[in-house]
């Protein structure tokens, strides 16, 4: 009985063991609300030039990235030079520069080089909130209709990017071919 004791605490380990792994592999994402909606209506200044506003306008006319994303932010600077090569190929990307600080956020782009159109800044995440985001960097795919086709959290990288965001650019096309 005396042996059935002492292997409890190493079978209560084995299983919380077990729980923990499987809980690495859940899939966290939360589903968009916005997933087929028009971009959440904005008037937000640009970073590049302060005293001039951007709006949801500009977001039409071209399939486009909307990243999400901050000079605070690790995972940011970790997708930032598969940005560039985004925009090197002529992927659209505007910049949604979030809760940072213009100065910090400019001297980033300098240093790193800047894969955006142009950016808007969301200094108080009031944006963020309509768009539901939950941290950066997150990318949001945009038809040229303005409205929002794919919503990523986490890092865009080439393995995202090929997996997930260029069969929904695929579909998008095959659509707009079917309307001509």
């Amino acid at each position: 009985m005396k042996r059935v004791f002492l292997l409890l605490p190493l079978l209560v380990l084995m299983a919380l063991g077990v729980l923990f792994f499987r809980g690495l592999s859940l899939d966290d994402t939360v589903p968009s609300a916005l997933i087929a909606k028009p971009f959440p209506v904005f008037s937000l200044p640009s970073l590049e030039e302060p005293g001039t506003t951007l709006t949801e306008g500009i977001l039409k006319g071209q399939v486009s990235l909307v990243n999400v994303w901050g000079s605070w932010c690790p995972t940011c600077y970790a997708e930032h030079p598969y940005l560039l090569e985004l925009a090197e190929q002529g992927v659209v990307i505007f910049g949604m520069n979030y809760k940072d600080e213009g100065d910090k956020a400019i001297a980033w782009l300098n240093k790193l080089g800047d894969p955006y159109r142009t950016n808007f800044v969301d200094a108080d995440g009031r944006l963020g909130i309509d768009l539901g985001v939950r941290g950066a960097p997150e990318t949001f795919l945009v038809d040229a209709d303005g409205v929002i086709r794919y919503k990523h959290e986490g890092e865009v990288n080439a393995r995202v990017w090929n997996d997930i965001f260029e069969p929904i650019l695929a579909q998008l096309n095959q659509e707009r071919e079917g309307k001509k």
